[in-house]
């Protein structure tokens, strides 16, 4: 059996998250991103206070977004989060569609690497306690 390392959440962009286009300002579609990675990483038991108790911060170093389509205000979004790398790396790729036709809007990564929080060494090899909450091998 493997592990399903995705997950998704459903965000709705409100009256703030617009511009003066009438569409989502492409800065919040990061916003949307970290939703998802919050709740992927929740669904590992390894969210933000679980990656800090294991001595790991683990801060994105690279990040890509392709814009498909404009969000506009009040539309359902879902935002799909997939875990694809974890050896060396946390490479995660999203896509953004709309929540009742499932067209696509955005496609993007980030990547995030492990920093043991006491020396702030970047570690060159993810750390075991990640594939043991992922329940993964490396």
């Amino acid at each position: 059996m493997t592990t399903d390392l995705s997950h998704e959440v459903e965000v709705v962009p409100a009256f703030y998250d617009i511009d003066p286009m009438e569409i989502v300002w492409h800065g919040h579609y990061v916003k949307y991103l970290e939703v998802a990675r919050t709740a992927l990483l929740g669904k590992f038991n390894y969210d933000y206070p679980r990656m800090r108790e294991s001595g790991y911060g683990w801060p994105i170093v690279d990040m890509r977004l392709k814009y498909v389509r404009p969000a506009e205000f009040g539309q359902r979004l879902k935002v799909r989060a997939e875990i694809k790398e974890w050896e060396n790396r946390l490479r995660i790729e999203y896509r953004i569609t709309d929540a009742l036709s499932g067209r696509k809007l955005t496609e993007a990564s980030t990547i995030q690497v492990a920093v043991h929080m006491a020396t702030r060494e970047m570690q060159f090899v993810c750390p075991p306690v990640l594939w043991e909450r992922l329940g993964v091998k490396p």
